[in-house]
């Protein structure tokens, strides 16, 4: 069945505009951290059993501090055990008392790789379909797997139902590298068949101011920064040039 993308967002995010501003939300995105499949350079998509190695436990403890007291609206997390075991330090320290919804949510989940899954990418890189994938994804569709055309469209259908529960609050997704540069992508504008010009590490965040309309970008693929400093600052009310006075920069101690 041919796969197809709105070439709009829907009217159900568009917000109203008081005069030259709009509605904002804050969207968090945070890639699980490092886990045993990348530490064997192995592509395990959504098989189970997937844990965190000994690295991406240590960034999932280091994930507490990083979001701190961070004040979230709704968070949605990827079912895959990493994305979980990602965030599930910081859901049972005393700082999560401050979150809205937490919804397990399977539009988050990796790439069906099908007979991809599971084997090196050291391998994978000899396959004929490999060139492909890194020119033209758009049309590909891994050998009994998922389209990227079809992830990209289940992944931003998250973001869609995420700011449904407050358009104007700070929203957290924790998923996959893949799924994360495809869901930037749909919000960036970038072409899909470009979406591999984008790196995002394990533990990673990117932030994204979004009215529903037009994107902004904040941070991208930041493994350092205090996480909790995004949901605390004013969003982006309108379209800035010259790039913005920084006010975000002199509230920092």
């Amino acid at each position: 069945m041919k796969q197809t993308l709105a070439t709009s967002f829907p009217k159900s995010l568009h917000c109203k505009i008081q005069g030259s501003l709009r509605v904002v939300a804050r969207i968090i995105l945070l890639r699980h951290a490092h886990s045993i499949a990348n530490e064997k350079g192995i592509l395990s998509g959504q098989l189970p059993g997937v844990s965190l190695s000994t690295r991406g436990r240590e960034q999932a403890l280091s994930l507490v501090s990083r979001l701190g007291s961070s004040s979230l609206d709704s968070i949605r997390v990827s079912p895959m055990q990493r994305c979980q075991e990602t965030i599930q330090p910081w859901l049972e320290s005393k700082f999560s008392s401050r979150i809205g919804k937490l919804i397990l949510d399977d539009q988050l989940i990796e790439m069906d790789y099908g007979l991809w899954s599971g084997r090196q990418l050291k391998g994978l890189a000899k396959e004929k379909l490999w060139k492909q994938i890194q020119s033209t994804p758009s049309k590909v569709v891994f050998p009994d797997g998922e389209r990227f055309t079809a992830m990209q469209k289940r992944a931003f259908q998250s973001i869609e139902d995420g700011l449904l529960e407050k358009k104007n609050g700070n929203h957290l997704f924790v998923s996959h590298g893949d799924v994360i540069k495809a869901i930037v992508a749909k919000l960036m504008t970038i072409k899909l068949d470009n979406f591999q010009s984008l790196v995002v590490d394990p533990a990673s965040i990117t932030v994204i101011d979004f009215d529903g309309e037009k994107a902004q970008l904040l941070a991208f693929n930041d493994s350092t920064s205090n996480i909790e400093r995004f949901t605390q600052e004013k969003k982006t009310k309108r379209i800035l040039l010259g790039g913005g006075s920084g006010t975000s920069a002199r509230r920092r101690k």
